[in-house]
C-alpha cells in the first residue's frame, strides 16, 4: 500500500528575495506521513518549505519542492504509484506573472502585482493524472466550512475532504493542534480538538476504510 502526501506551503517567487506565501507549517501533512509510515505504508512526502522544527518522519521517500508549479510536476510523477493521495498541502493559487531578475527597489507610493493562476493539483487528479485511488483533499476554511468541502468534495471528485476553520486561533495554522470534520460522499465525522498526530490517525484510518471500500 503506498500513499502520496502533499504538505506544507508553497514559495511563489517575486524576485530574487521575495515571494508569496501562506501559513501553512507543515505540521498537518507531516503528522499524517508518520502516522502512515509508522503502519508498515511506503509513503511519498511531497513538501513545500517549511521550518526547520519540522522533521522529515522517518521511513518516508522525501520528495522537497518550493512553487506550486514543481508540486504540480512532482505530483504528476509519482501519484501513479500511489494507492490512496492525501493532499494536506496548502498551495498557492496564484503566481507573479513574472519573477524579476534582479531585487525589485523601492519606487513611489504603490506598486502593482500582477499574478496568474496555477494549475489545481487536487483537480487534476482524476482528469488529468487519472487517479483512480482513494482521493482525499483539505479544505482550510473562515466561513461555511462545511458547505465549502462539500463543494469541493464533489467539484475534484474527492472521496474525502479534511474540513478545518483556519480562523479560529487554537488549531491548525501555528498550532500542534486541529479540529476536523471529514466529510464523505454520504455523511461527515466530527473529530474533536486534539494533537494534528491524533487528528492525523483519525485521517489515515478513515482513508483506510475507503480503500478498502473501492
Amino acid at each position: 500500500m503506498t500513499f502520496l502526501i502533499t504538505a506544507g506551503p508553497t514559495r511563489e517567487a517575486i524576485d530574487p528575495v521575495r515571494y508569496l506565501t501562506n501559513r501553512s507549517s507543515g505540521k498537518m501533512g507531516y503528522a499524517i506521513a508518520d502516522v502512515a509510515a509508522s503502519k508498515g505504508y511506503r509513503v511519498i512526502l511531497i513538501s513545500g518549505p517549511i521550518d526547520s522544527g519540522v522533521d522529515v518522519p522517518d521511513g518516508v521517500d522525501y520528495v522537497p519542492v518550493e512553487s506550486a508549479g514543481e508540486m504540480y510536476a512532482a505530483v504528476e510523477r509519482w501519484i501513479g504509484s500511489a494507492d490512496v493521495a492525501i493532499f494536506a498541502a496548502a498551495v498557492a493559487d496564484y503566481r507573479p506573472v513574472e519573477c524579476m531578475e534582479q531585487k525589485l527597489k523601492k519606487e513611489g507610493e504603490e506598486m502593482d502585482l500582477r499574478l496568474v493562476r496555477n494549475r489545481d493539483i487536487l483537480g487534476s487528479a482524476r482528469d488529468v493524472f487519472l487517479f483512480n485511488g482513494v482521493l482525499v483533499g483539505f479544505a482550510a476554511e473562515t466561513e461555511n466550512v462545511l458547505e465549502n468541502a462539500r463543494g469541493k468534495l464533489l467539484k475534484k471528485g474527492c472521496d474525502m475532504v479534511v474540513a478545518n476553520d483556519v480562523s479560529r486561533s487554537d488549531i491548525g495554522f501555528d498550532s500542534d493542534e486541529n479540529e476536523v470534520v471529514l466529510v464523505f460522499r454520504e455523511g461527515e465525522e466530527i473529530v474533536e480538538k486534539a494533537s494534528k498526530k491524533s487528528i492525523a490517525r483519525s485521517v489515515v484510518s478513515a482513508a483506510m476504510s475507503l480503500e478498502g471500500e473501492m
